[in-house]
């Protein structure tokens, strides 16, 4: 461990402040290499009856020690794996086609525009820019405690149906909690 990172973690092992923000839950994470880099938490809230695009999507984590390279910092990796299941999530809760499908990515770029340092809340939301028959791109902002962290674009292809996999769409994009 290098000299930074061990000084931030002894200094403040938990994490800055390892509270979550207001309306946050865990999401329920897959087994595999997503669920070991986690906990993720998501703030959803449904918009406009039959417009999906308008329902709020948030994604966070707290940044650990076990996510920060050598000089205390969020690893780009885990900002990268951040940011994909950002845009997969969003995508399968703001678009009624691609709610029902498995999305693999086909393209994903990051501009890193901060760090995030350990114990940083790391929020980030995207957008649907445009869905056809076979996929979706989409566009996202990832912040390091309110501060501009990342810019990420990305493809995602419209893969196989939940429902043919023998998975529940609802699993894995179920519906908002009641307010």
């Amino acid at each position: 461990m290098s000299q930074a990172l061990a000084e931030a973690t002894q200094s403040d092992p938990a994490g800055a402040d390892s509270a979550i923000p207001a309306g946050f839950v865990a999401l329920r994470e897959p087994p595999g290499f997503v669920g070991v880099n986690g906990p993720l938490y998501i703030r959803y809230q449904r918009g406009i009856e039959g417009q999906p695009e308008t329902n709020l999507v948030q994604m966070g984590f707290r940044v650990e020690a076990r996510h920060c390279n050598p000089m205390g910092n969020l690893h780009g990796g885990m900002m990268a794996t951040f940011g994909d299941m950002l845009l997969a999530v969003s995508a399968l809760r703001k678009n009624a086609v691609a709610r029902r499908h498995f999305l693999p990515t086909i393209s994903l770029q990051l501009d890193y525009l901060s760090p995030g340092r350990l114990g940083a809340w790391i929020q980030g939301e995207a957008q649907v820019l445009r869905a056809t028959r076979s996929m979706v791109f989409m566009q996202g902002l990832v912040s390091a405690d309110g501060e501009p962290a990342a810019r990420l674009s990305g493809v995602l292809k419209l893969g196989p149906t939940f429902k043919s996999m023998g998975f529940d769409h609802r699993a894995a994009a179920p519906e908002a909690p009641a307010a």
